[in-house]
């Protein structure tokens, strides 16, 4: 039995919004925001560059803690917006059929 995706008769298709721009750039946001926050590190590593106190480390340390956090934050920002955007494309098709669900024509349970 071939199951095909049958639209529903009446359905329309809403036209492409500000949702296809979110999701064309969404990768450039979620490049550009790491490569940022890994700057921060980068640039920390320079200030110090060549220093091996144990302030120094413990300094680096902290700032590769507190880059690693903002990337794990910036990334999962940056795929709920694409989750959301995502729905929003698809809320804008059209409507399709869903296959039925036979009940038992019964009057009490078995």
């Amino acid at each position: 039995m071939e199951k095909r995706w049958r639209r529903l008769p009446g359905s329309r298709t809403e036209p492409a919004g500000f949702e296809r721009k979110v999701l064309a750039r969404l990768p450039m946001v979620a490049l550009v925001g790491t490569a940022a926050c890994v700057a921060v590190s980068l640039l920390a590593r320079l200030h110090w560059w060549g220093d091996e106190s144990i302030e120094a480390v413990r300094a680096l340390q902290m700032v590769d803690i507190w880059v690693l956090a903002a990337v794990i934050l910036h990334w999962t920002v940056v795929f709920t917006v694409a989750i959301g955007a995502f729905i929003v494309f698809v809320m804008k098709g059209p409507a399709y059929i869903a296959d039925r669900y036979e009940l038992p024509d019964a009057d009490a349970p078995r």
